[in-house]
């Protein structure tokens, strides 16, 4: 299979993407929810269900004119199966099945997070073009935080992972705390470049002995003192009246000093596990993989060869989907068309042993 068009609807981001032999981007369209749900400060389902009813199709089309192809010259149809939210992978899922049955197309059901871990495949900035097998790969998104040892395509090993908020997830709620707004991510990225990362004392969760993850208590200890400073600033003395906004320079230091705290444990633990796994290469994967200062980190700290894609490919996109597709699935897909099904809590398939 040589051309793919890649269809990913797993959460708010409604995307579709015309991918030539793994690789190459012909076209890239992104509809975007982030407008809708950022009166809610997060992602609302039945709502990001029904846009997508309204987007998928103009979506796909116009990835299919970008690219300059017709229905015929598609070898095949990758659509997101899982993980993600129900309703809006069955919008995905079912479209896909309409296109690829009206089109005589085969379609393969593609796991979002392997999407997520061959974004590192595609020709683009930032991605080397030849993989040192074993790699490395930490998933680093709002709904995933994973360290994988990757010993051939669709060969993976699970080293750890969360043991409860994801990354992503963390940087969303504490967003909400210091009132940067949604997304989180960039809110607090922003932020913090106007603060000071040693401002607050923060902790960091090394879980010692494993390569587990942990980001609630450091999200309890940000809110601990956001409270403490709503009501009295001990700093400056002032009495503030419970309630009261942070200051600017309240914000700016304590997004400062929580994203370093989130970024110290993302890049400790991946450079550890790298060396305790003998990894060739270290490739960072999901949204969160879009933050400056994880990625200057990673860049200056790290021994191995970095893979990390454009911001870009970070976030949620259909070309990951169809790269994943083309290099796990090279020959056919693994089930007829009519028979594939959303698993909203879809778990990339691990080696036996770690």
């Amino acid at each position: 299979m040589n051309l793919i068009l890649g269809i990913e609807t797993s959460c708010d981001e409604t995307a579709a993407a015309v991918v030539a032999g793994g690789r190459r981007i012909l076209s890239q369209v992104v509809a975007t929810q982030i407008d809708l749900h950022r009166r809610y400060g997060g992602v609302f389902p039945e709502m990001a269900a029904r846009q997508h009813v309204q987007a998928i199709l103009p979506v796909a089309q116009e990835a299919l004119a970008q690219a300059g192809v017709g229905w015929q010259a598609l070898d095949a149809i990758a659509v997101t199966q899982g993980p993600g939210l129900a309703g809006s992978l069955l919008v995905g899922l079912n479209a896909a099945k309409g296109m690829a049955w009206a089109h005589s197309l085969p379609l393969i059901g593609v796991n979002h997070l392997e999407g997520h871990i061959y974004s590192n495949w595609l020709d683009a900035p930032g991605n080397r073009a030849e993989k040192t097998f074993p790699l490395l790969v930490l998933i680093v998104s709002g709904g995933h935080t994973d360290l994988f040892l990757m010993r051939g395509h669709g060969q993976y090993q699970r080293l750890g992972g969360t043991i409860d908020d994801a990354a992503g997830e963390a940087f969303d709620k504490v967003a909400r705390l210091l009132g940067l707004g949604y997304p989180g991510g960039p809110a607090i990225e922003r932020a913090a470049a106007a603060g000071q990362s040693a401002a607050y004392d923060l902790p960091r969760a090394w879980l010692p002995g494993t390569h587990d993850f942990s980001f609630s208590g450091l999200k309890t200890a940000t809110l601990r003192i956001v409270q403490t400073l709503e009501t009295g600033d001990p700093a400056s003395g002032r009495k503030l009246t419970p309630g009261t906004p942070l200051s600017p320079r309240q914000q700016a230091d304590l997004a400062a000093s929580f994203q370093a705290a989130v970024v110290d444990v993302l890049v400790g633990k991946t450079l550890a596990a790298a060396a305790a796994t003998g990894a060739g290469e270290i490739c960072v994967c999901g949204g969160v993989a879009a933050n400056t200062l994880l990625r200057q980190r990673l860049q200056t700290e790290s021994p191995l060869p970095i893979s990390m894609p454009p911001l870009r490919l970070c976030t949620d996109n259909a070309a990951m989907i169809a790269a994943a597709a083309f290099f796990l699935h090279p020959a056919a897909p693994p089930a007829p068309v009519l028979d594939q099904d959303a698993i909203a809590n879809l778990s990339i398939h691990t080696l036996a042993g770690v």
